[in-house]
């Protein structure tokens, strides 16, 4: 498959969202895929009635329901005796908030059915407001930098470790600047179902950043240690992309508006912190104990 989307959608110039979406279409099954969406940034810019950009079957759903809607899914095709493959699309909104509990009760009822999160760290169709997906420090409209105020005050919700908790065949983190590896994970992912993977979409508008750096701040959030590439197979964590040098997080929060207004403490906290969790995640991994301990 080309693209699951055709051209003509509304995406924002530079959106990270679009482009993770035609790298997951790389990855499709040739026998079909179906779609369940939530509202969201993807959802409004591809189905503006009556027009669509899906070149797939393809549902809208309520924010909370992407994961409730796909399993309705699963167990039609199922019935039917069909090879066609469910894949269920939210933002982090969608995924990490309000559709947690849907996402949760899918994974723990072992529905064939690929989760992904495409995320851009904030509730962007909405206007820019903070979800359990924006990082510490960062402004919001909803967690907005002042005087009193320096952005979130909590850490970003692991939930790609929530979702292996639920002991499901595959887990992976992805980005849009390493599609080799985005489309790997995808690949195994449609093939170990049920399967979540978590995808870092930068976000032009959310973040404030010029449109042509989409790809150098996704890659940049990778060389810093701020986003880990990583797999969890079989309850098995594998990082995929190793950075044994990695560069200052300075470099990655000083390119964005929604960090501008940090100062020294307070990116030194989230240098400490982006060490730390990165070296958790290697000390699981040359651990060789299966992720969720058995």
């Amino acid at each position: 498959m080309d693209s699951m989307l055709a051209p003509g959608h509304t995406m924002c110039a530079g959106c990270g969202v679009a482009i993770a979406v035609n790298l997951v279409s790389r990855a499709a099954p040739k026998d079909g895929v179906i779609v369940s969406c939530a509202t969201s940034c993807l959802e409004v810019t591809t189905s503006a009635y009556p027009t669509t950009a899906w070149n797939v079957p393809w549902i809208h759903c309520a924010f909370e329901t992407t994961s409730s809607v796909a399993s309705g899914i699963e167990a039609a095709v199922k019935k039917l005796g069909k090879p066609w493959k469910v894949l269920g699309i939210a933002g982090d909104g969608g995924t990490f908030d309000i559709g947690l509990q849907a996402l949760s009760g899918m994974l723990e009822r072992g529905h064939k059915v690929t989760q992904v999160c495409v995320d851009n760290e904030c509730y962007a169709n909405t206007g820019v407001q903070r979800s359990g997906a924006t990082p510490y420090g960062s402004s919001t409209t909803t967690s907005p930098a002042g005087k009193k105020s320096f952005g979130k005050t909590e850490w970003k919700k692991p939930l790609a470790e929530i979702a292996a908790a639920h002991r499901i065949p595959y887990v992976a983190s992805a980005s849009i600047a390493y599609p080799p590896d985005l489309i790997a994970k995808m690949k195994k992912a449609f093939e170990k179902q049920p399967s979540f993977v978590h995808i870092h979409c930068p976000c032009p508008t959310g973040w404030r950043f010029d449109v042509s750096k989409t790809i150098d701040i996704a890659k940049l959030a990778v060389e810093t240690g701020m986003w880990v590439l990583y797999e969890i197979e079989d309850g098995n964590l594998r990082i995929t992309k190793r950075v044994t040098d990695k560069k200052p997080i300075e470099e990655y929060l000083k390119i964005q508006g929604r960090f501008k207004h940090l100062k020294e403490p307070e990116i030194k906290k989230i240098q400490n912190y982006t060490n730390s969790e990165y070296g958790r995640l290697e000390t699981i991994e040359q651990s060789k104990i299966k992720f969720w301990g058995v």
